[in-house]
């Protein structure tokens, strides 16, 4: 995988445009002068746990005696659970339960932009290639910093947009992930099928 398609899936996991209603829900109660230090705060943070998993995510992995075969067929399914969910989802699901107040870490920057399926897929780019973590950070760092322009403006975006076009865009990076997601489970069996297990 190089470095343009790595960024591309993480940044279409990260899915900024479908986190931008859920963003402006959280964010309503927080003072308009505090919002914009909070959604770096809390892409800063998301950061941190994604770099955190795509460095040591394969020694847990040894730890637990997980096979990249295994993690890669557990990542598709959840991505194609995550995908499935932003094609079907509707913007009732997006606003109910949302808490009061300035959030931290949950749910913003996990899972929100750090999630299941975002930790699976910088860990299965590390077991995959070890030799070309260099090349994972660089695809990790251009995708959360595209994420992290969205999501900055993420208020002028909704006004410009609206809530259709977004729900829209949001269905469509749900397309582009299950396509990503079948691949991955094919691939995962496909490799155990030739192991002979």
């Amino acid at each position: 995988m190089s470095l343009l398609s790595a960024s591309i899936i993480l940044f279409l996991v990260m899915d900024p445009f479908g986190n931008i209603p859920f963003f402006l829900a959280i964010l309503k109660d927080v003072p308009p002068s505090k919002r914009e230090k909070t959604i770096i705060r809390e892409l800063f943070i998301a950061l941190l746990v994604l770099v955190v998993f795509l460095l040591w995510g394969p020694y847990l992995l040894r730890a637990l005696q997980i096979s990249k075969n295994s993690l890669q067929i557990a990542g598709g399914i959840i991505l194609f659970i995550i995908s499935i969910r932003m094609i079907f989802s509707s913007p009732k699901e997006i606003f109910a339960g949302t808490p009061e107040g300035e959030p931290l870490i949950v749910p913003l920057a996990v899972p929100s932009i750090a999630g299941p399926s975002a930790m699976a897929t910088v860990m299965l780019l590390t077991a995959q290639s070890p030799s070309a973590l260099l090349q994972w950070l660089g695809a990790l760092g251009l995708a959360w910093l595209a994420t992290g322009v969205i999501l900055l403006l993420s208020m002028k975006l909704y006004r410009i947009l609206g809530e259709r076009v977004l729900s829209a865009l949001q269905r469509f990076t749900g397309l582009l992930l299950t396509a990503i997601a079948v691949d991955m489970f094919i691939e995962g069996v496909m490799a155990v099928f030739e192991r002979g297990l």
